[in-house]
């Protein structure tokens, strides 16, 4: 089930619970990925100084260095989309992640086929990004864009063209939740009361240019 497609991708997996790890390591080599698995932060840092994955999974809770921390070492412009694995009580946190640069967050317990597909989708997404020229969508005369995060840009773009939280987190291989928690950002930074005055602001701006 899509190994040929697979086969040269890695995914570095990060979680202390070594069930966890190697659960994951399992359903990743079996859909044909390569895999590497770090019981700890300091132990993946030491291994993405010298190379980058396609993906990382990286668990919240961890000894010594939290996910969070890990995270904010990697800077928000690191080279692979960075998924969080989230407890039912940490979605705060995990809404933190996203602000500091993590691609989205998966909640536990979760279904390890279920995190395959969102980082096929991520995979998917972030090549579809690369094809086509960043600089042609309407956000780019956008007065407010220099208060969004190049991923708030791409959300708004997809609300002001009338996608759903589930149609803009599938064109950006990220979960509706992750949507909602940009969504809930770009409207506080740009002053809307709700969608409907986001998408207001955008193309009242865009008529004046």
């Amino acid at each position: 089930m899509g190994q040929a497609g697979q086969i040269d991708q890695d995914v570095f997996i990060v979680d202390d619970d070594g069930a966890v790890r190697d659960a994951l390591r399992l359903v990743f080599e079996m859909e044909g990925f390569r895999v590497e698995a770090f019981p700890d932060g300091a132990s993946f840092l030491a291994a993405a100084r010298s190379r980058t994955p396609d993906v990382v999974v990286l668990d919240v809770h961890m000894p010594g260095r939290s996910g969070l921390e890990v995270l904010q070492e990697l800077g928000p412009h690191y080279g692979a989309p960075v998924f969080m694995i989230s407890g039912q009580g940490d979605i705060p946190m995990a809404v933190e992640a996203i602000r500091q640069g993590a691609h989205d967050f998966i909640e536990k317990p979760f279904d390890a086929d279920t995190v395959v597909q969102r980082v096929r989708d991520a995979i998917e997404a972030r090549g579809r990004k690369g094809a086509r020229n960043s600089g042609d969508m309407i956000l780019a005369a956008f007065s407010g864009e220099e208060q969004l995060t190049p991923r708030e840009r791409e959300v708004l773009e997809r609300i002001a063209l009338g996608a759903s939280n589930k149609e803009a987190g599938r064109q950006l291989g990220i979960s509706p939740r992750t949507i909602e928690v940009h969504r809930a950002r770009i409207m506080e930074k740009l002053g809307a009361r709700n969608t409907a005055d986001l998408v207001r602001i955008v193309y009242s701006d865009v008529r004046r240019n």
